[in-house]
């Protein structure tokens, strides 16, 4: 029987502050699909985010008609990073904002540069 290691979940500061301002049920719900994602698994709540490379998920929570995302990449270093946490303003379709895309994509690059 193999036993399958959980990997450790790592924030930038700036992604952990803004999670940090969702409700609580929120937090929760959001934490459980990351520790999923720790343990080599995908939650439901969760799907590849395009146009950064493989590797790189959202969490998409729709919560008391509010909707949040929270942005992690797989294949850092040895950990699962969270890059970004936010709560989505737009109320036009499910697409992330090019925005945050951006916002996304910057700090994976610093992340990167600072783990070399």
């Amino acid at each position: 029987m193999t036993t399958r290691q959980t990997r450790q979940i790592s924030w930038i500061k700036a992604a952990l502050k803004e999670f940090e301002k969702f409700p609580l049920d929120a937090q929760e719900i959001c934490f459980s699909a990351l520790t999923i994602a720790a343990e080599g698994g995908k939650a439901e709540i969760a799907k590849p985010l395009t146009g950064l490379g493989s590797g790189v998920f959202e969490i998409a929570l729709p919560f008391r008609r509010n909707a949040y995302r929270v942005v992690y990449a797989v294949q850092i270093a040895n950990a699962i990073w969270v890059v970004h946490a936010f709560q989505k303003k737009s109320t036009k379709g499910i697409t992330t904002p090019k925005k945050q895309i951006d916002l996304v994509a910057s700090r994976l690059n610093t992340l990167k540069e600072m783990l070399r």
